[in-house]
């Protein structure tokens, strides 16, 4: 059966095609700039939507016009047939789309078979998830009007999150607006979660319900994860994604009287500022002023003041909840670090882990440097009590194998 999965942002579409259940990756690729009329890159005329399009050892790169998500959807799915960038011959070939959908909310626990009532719940979450519910709908909507024939099928960020215990999801507010207005944390990156969690348990030689884990999601989105027993019982992102560890853009943790503070004085001028000084200005870019993309800052480090600061203050982070989860969880079984950030930067990965041998890490230095991108392992000693593996994370995999079963 070959599955196509859709995670739709709000001018983009990233999408990979699977031949299930093998899991055999036939084609990837992005389209950026959908419906960005105006906003030239210098590298591209203005009003140009850019196609990334790979399959086998191929690689394009094609300047489309892609108004609105139906457009660029049509695009996608003619690279898909053909000429020189085809891997099929034909779309009814494809039989089912699996989309990722960051929020369901308290009402979508697992993978489900989108239809209207689906629909409505990812809509009614779009109020808690603003930013990537609605145009998680928006791709929905278009695969189902352009793919008419084929199951889709919802793949939900929380859906991981949904055991956590009453006493680690409820935050210290009056009840009521839990019970009224599901004010409370849902957690996020599940599916990466689950999956690391999943191949850390199979090199183990352990049952994944047998394996107490940490799990650490590092990219520009960050996210760690304690799981007791396979389950997920705390984790640091929140009722949004803005909670937890310090991101590329997003602040994290912090005193939530700052945001009252900045408002009472005019410091920023309304809420929707607010939200973009949270989301989009702080994190890394906010502390080093030279943007969100670590390897940037570790080139500065020796020469830029505020790139190490924000390096050190990411690491800190991490190695605060680390330190946390470990005496939540009691016994831990390893340690796992993905995502972009996790599975291929060695030096954060040392800077988290460097001096906790009391809590029974022990980081082998030789192990944590010769790393390859791609490949999973562990980078601590044999004598370590506790292993800290390295396992890149196959979110797109994971979606289009909850897809095939609901599929088949």
């Amino acid at each position: 059966m070959l599955v196509f999965v859709i995670n739709c942002g709000s001018s983009s579409i990233k999408y990979q095609l699977f031949d299930m259940p093998a899991r055999r990756q036939l084609a990837r690729g992005l389209l950026e700039r959908i419906g960005e009329a105006g906003s030239a890159v210098l590298t591209h005329r203005a009003g140009s939507a850019v196609l990334t399009h790979r399959a086998g050892e191929g690689k394009w790169i094609l300047e489309l016009d892609a108004p609105d998500h139906r457009a660029g959807l049509d695009h996608i799915l003619r690279a898909l047939v053909s000429g020189e960038t085809a891997v099929i011959d034909d779309l009814s070939r494809i039989r089912a789309v699996g989309h990722r959908v960051v929020h369901g909310g308290e009402e979508i626990r697992e993978a489900v078979v989108i239809d209207d009532a689906v629909e409505a719940v990812i809509e009614r979450c779009a109020e808690l998830a603003p930013v990537h519910n609605p145009p998680n709908l928006v791709g929905i909507r278009t695969a189902r009007a352009v793919l008419p024939g084929c199951t889709q099928v919802a793949v939900f960020d929380t859906a991981f999150h949904h055991t956590l215990p009453k006493k680690a999801y409820l935050y210290a507010l009056p009840l009521e607006l839990y019970e009224r207005h599901h004010i409370r944390k849902y957690g996020f990156h599940g599916t990466s979660h689950e999956y690391v969690a999943t191949e850390a348990a199979r090199l183990l030689g352990k049952p994944l319900l047998a394996c107490n884990l940490i799990t650490c999601h590092l990219g520009n989105g960050c996210s760690m994860t304690a799981i007791e027993a396979g389950r997920s019982v705390d984790t640091s992102m929140g009722m949004t994604p803005l909670q937890g560890l310090m991101m590329g853009t997003r602040s994290g943790d912090l005193d939530p009287a700052v945001l009252v503070h900045l408002l009472r004085n005019g410091w920023v001028s309304d809420v929707a500022e607010l939200d973009r000084l949270l989301n989009r200005r702080s994190g890394l870019a906010g502390i080093s002023g030279l943007g969100n993309d670590m390897r940037t800052l570790e080139e500065h480090m020796e020469t830029n003041e505020r790139a190490r600061l924000a390096v050190e203050m990411f690491a800190h982070r991490v190695r605060f909840y680390l330190g946390g989860y470990l005496a939540l969880l009691g016994r831990c079984d390893a340690v796992v670090f993905t995502g972009g950030i996790g599975e291929n930067d060695s030096l954060l990965r040392r800077l988290v882990l460097e001096g906790l041998e009391p809590l029974g890490l022990s980081l082998d230095p030789e192990k944590n440097a010769a790393t390859v991108r791609g490949k999973p392992g562990a980078i601590t000693t044999s004598a370590s009590r506790v292993p800290a593996l390295v396992i890149p994370t196959d979110e797109e995999g994971m979606i289009a194998a909850s897809t095939y079963e609901l599929a088949k």
